[in-house]
């Protein structure tokens, strides 16, 4: 059986710290300090190369701080390896756990390279299968957001990780999120289908509602952008949670985990953990938990976050599907009756302006193609531009 201790029942709480650093590494050891003094247990980066990210032709993309050119905001944080590798000594050594994404397969193979203890793959690049293929293949750990994604996307992302502990969030990608988006049942129908810990990655800007909802229906991941001040300048940050509010959120998950905490069990076998989700005590306690929620925040918005349990696109990131996440996109003109080439199509997001194209997973079948017509540098590679 797959060890699944990876991830503790705690739940283990991640403050997502992006590229709020700016590419300062004393930027970043002052956000780390600071997540771990507000009660993180991992600290997590991500590892940007923009070219794996968008196409110089992405244009202005609206984000929670602003419309910027973010392919050029990307350029911008490309950082040496070197600057992960003293952030990863610096947070392991307070005994917490360095995390960080990958976007590609140079950033992938660069990361793996830290022998970090645990990857992590964006809701964007559920479907970026050469990356999830790549990042299988270090035999790490991995947890994948599922933002913007169906049921059948994780499923098919799923499979490139057999015998592989790997663990899912559920996510909603939109910045920010509304809470009554996020319709936290359908955790345990993921936890059942798949047999996996399932937790949350949270964009809403509340810093108790989701996370303490999450908690009772057994998440065992909390993932939160952190920030020292929403005005700062990350591209997050507009949406992340400051030191008090993230101090705030983490004593409000850990309140739901003490009054579970003398039922549970051995909380590294998840099949113990996951037959104690479906007992009396348990729903007992997660039941009369909730009824102070509803009396504090209304039963309405309460039973809308609970949602239905239905893995759906919601609302707020159904205009983001084929765009958000990835397709294959030409990297220059490629002119009506050229042979497409392996380096004339990249795996990309498609962002506002640009059209999408295909699903990565036809990758092999677009390259060796003739195009029709000129496919313009950029745009999305569609069926019938071949």
């Amino acid at each position: 059986m797959t060890d699944f201790s990876f991830i503790p029942f705690r739940p283990l709480i991640i403050a997502e710290l992006g590229t709020g650093h700016g590419g300062n590494v004393n930027k970043a050891k002052e956000l780390a300090d600071a997540a771990i003094a507000a009660g993180a247990d991992c600290i997590k980066f991500q590892l940007v190369y923009a070219d794996e990210i968008l196409h110089p032709n992405t244009g202005i993309v609206p984000l929670p701080g602003g419309d910027i050119s973010l392919y050029d905001r990307f350029k911008q944080l490309e950082v040496p390896l070197s600057f992960y590798a003293d952030l990863k000594e610096y947070i392991e050594a307070k005994g917490k756990l360095f995390l960080c994404t990958p976007f590609g397969l140079r950033s992938a193979r660069e990361l793996a390279s830290l022998n970090p203890r645990m990857m992590k793959i964006a809701s964007p690049e559920l479907n970026h299968l050469p990356l999830l293929e790549a990042v299988a293949s270090y035999k790490t750990p991995t947890i994948l957001s599922s933002g913007v994604s169906r049921l059948a996307d994780i499923e098919l992302a799923l499979s490139y990780f057999p015998n592989i502990p790997v663990g899912l969030l559920h996510c909603v990608t939109a910045y920010p999120a509304p809470e009554t988006d996020y319709n936290l049942l359908v955790m345990e129908n993921l936890r059942r289908i798949f047999g996996i810990p399932v937790g949350v990655s949270d964009h809403s800007l509340d810093p108790v509602l989701v996370p303490s909802v999450a908690s009772l229906f057994g998440a065992s991941v909390i993932e939160k952008h952190f920030c020292l001040s929403r005005s700062d300048p990350g591209l997050d940050d507009p949406i992340a949670l400051a030191p008090d509010d993230f101090s705030r959120m983490v004593q409000a998950v850990r309140q739901v985990q003490n009054h579970f905490e003398p039922y549970l069990p051995d909380q590294k076998d998840f099949k113990q953990m996951m037959d104690f989700m479906e007992t009396a005590d348990y729903i007992q306690i997660r039941d009369s938990m909730l009824m102070e929620l509803k009396k504090e925040w209304g039963w309405d918005r309460i039973e809308a976050i609970i949602g239905d349990g239905i893995k759906r696109l919601a609302s707020s990131e159904k205009a983001n599907y084929d765009r958000t996440n990835r397709s294959l996109h030409a990297v220059r003109d490629i002119p009506a009756g050229t042979v497409i080439q392996t380096e004339d199509v990249a795996i990309l997001r498609t962002e506002k302006v640009l059209r999408p194209g295909l699903h990565p997973q036809w990758l092999s079948s677009v390259i060796g193609r003739t195009a029709r017509s000129l496919i313009p540098s950029g745009e999305g590679i569609r069926f019938e531009d071949i």
